[in-house]
């Protein structure tokens, strides 16, 4: 049994072939980074047309390289949402047409849960029930995972999600796009407690986030420097990253108390974060919990996080149809479960 994955939910063309016996077989990425470069951030339309121009020509490769045939291929999955309504398109349109073409179901999948299960192309992959933490550019969610497919969302940014503060704020600073990656290398350049930001919603209870607000903290300390130097830069940075860390490691530690389960799932872009990353370390060793991460090559879209959630989700191949469907927004807690 052979799944062909399709991501194409923003500016990474990802195509990736999961068998049942063999596990991830090929898995191919395209980054339009330098596309979208001289804009500083992603431009929908152009997106839509390079994932015109590489889709194709990547599933051909995948298929020549791994040396397999249409017959070969159960099903394909796809990206349905979220993500950019033209991106989404391309992904469905050639999806579909395939699976008509080889008389094969295209299920589509939700975007984030896709991250969720790029977890399970670990050698140790997590084990139900867990609190998943899915941070990108789009997204910063907690939810509890309770069993494949089932899921509860303990708490969500209610206005910037992570990554686009991290994106925001490195325009700010002059830093190039992508700006997660460009802020996190200046704040390796950081002092420590040259300024003090705050960790938003930390002080209350609940398990929201909210980033909008260190955005404009951020920016009005850069406005009150007279001649803003590179240390001053790095300082900032060192200071912002600082903050959306502990703020998210405040969140997880409460969304593990609350539901008592003892492994935190961390996926999603911004999971690369280093900072990050030892800041949940330090979290695991503090109560005792364990912490699952995806390769670092898994962490960005791909296509091989889409293959195999079409993989788990192979009891629902019976009711794909050729309807073209794309979501802009999708809920993830309106996904069913996973059957077996």
């Amino acid at each position: 049994m052979r799944v062909l994955g399709i991501e194409t939910s923003c500016d990474e063309t990802g195509i990736a072939l999961f068998d049942e016996s063999e596990g991830l077989i090929k898995d191919l990425l395209y980054s339009q980074i330098d596309l979208h470069r001289d804009y500083g951030g992603v431009v929908p339309e152009l997106a839509s047309r390079d994932h015109i121009r590489k889709c194709l020509p990547m599933i051909d490769q995948a298929l020549r390289e791994s040396k397999t045939t249409p017959s070969q291929i159960s099903a394909i999955a796809y990206t349905e949402g979220p993500g950019l309504i033209g991106a989404l398109l391309v992904g469905a349109s050639i999806a579909k047409s395939l699976a008509l073409a080889w008389n094969i179901p295209a299920i589509g999948i939700h975007h984030m849960e896709g991250h969720l299960m790029s977890t399970q192309l670990t050698s140790d992959p997590p084990k139900y029930p867990f609190v998943a933490l899915l941070v990108s550019g789009g997204h910063t969610q907690l939810m509890a995972c309770e069993a494949p497919g089932a899921y509860e969302i303990l708490g969500e940014s209610v206005d910037d999600a992570a990554g686009e503060a991290f994106d925001k704020v490195a325009k700010m600073l002059g830093l190039g796009y992508p700006g997660g990656p460009a802020v996190a290398k200046l704040a390796t350049q950081g002092r420590p407690n040259q300024y003090q930001f705050p960790r938003p919603l930390t002080k209350k209870p609940g398990l929201n986030f909210s980033f909008s607000g260190l955005k404009t903290h951020t920016m009005n300390t850069l406005r009150k420097l007279p001649h803003c130097s590179n240390q001053d830069r790095a300082d900032v940075a060192l200071a912002f990253e600082e903050a959306v860390v502990e703020t998210i490691q405040i969140k997880c530690a409460r969304a593990l108390e609350k539901t008592g389960y003892s492994t935190l799932v961390l996926a999603g872009g911004v999971s690369a974060n280093a900072r990050l990353r030892k800041a949940l370390d330090l979290l695991s060793q503090e109560r005792h919990v364990n912490i699952n991460y995806p390769e670092l090559r898994f962490c960005t879209d791909n296509g091989a996080m889409i293959a195999i959630a079409g993989f788990l989700r192979k009891a629902q191949w019976s009711n794909c149809d050729h309807t073209i469907v794309a979501r802009p927004r999708w809920p993830m807690n309106e996904l069913g479960g996973i059957n077996p």
